[in-house]
């Protein structure tokens, strides 16, 4: 049975992503892998906040509760998924990746992620 660091380490090898964490919802790092530099535990940080201020978005545009989004930048992108209620998924990504197949894994497999952690 694969653990969640072969989850992570499978997607992190995936072309054109910069890094992959699994962190909680406090912004500690469950595990991770990045490439270039980028640094898991900074980036794990940030992405409570910009979950909050997603949940705030979603609740005034009467959308419900936060599942996952994207964030792009002249850079790159941000995915973060909600995997359980207590853990979170971020993947960063070279700008010109292709992240719709990546998005569809993602939905397609939380569950299984889910039971992973």
């Amino acid at each position: 049975m694969p653990t969640i660091r072969d989850v992570v380490q499978a997607l992190a090898r995936r072309q054109g992503v910069k890094a992959v964490i699994v962190l909680g919802r406090d912004g500690l790092p469950i595990d991770s892998q990045s490439h270039n530099g980028l640094d898991p535990e900074g980036l794990a940080a940030l992405v409570p906040a910009l979950v909050s201020a997603c949940g705030t978005l979603g609740a005034a545009a009467s959308c419900g509760a936060f599942e996952s989004g994207v964030v792009e930048f002249d850079g790159g992108m941000a995915m973060v998924t909600s995997v359980t209620p207590d853990a979170l998924l971020a993947i960063v990504v070279h700008p010109q990746t292709n992240i719709g197949p990546l998005l569809y894994e993602i939905r397609k497999h939380r569950p299984a992620i889910a039971k992973l952690l």
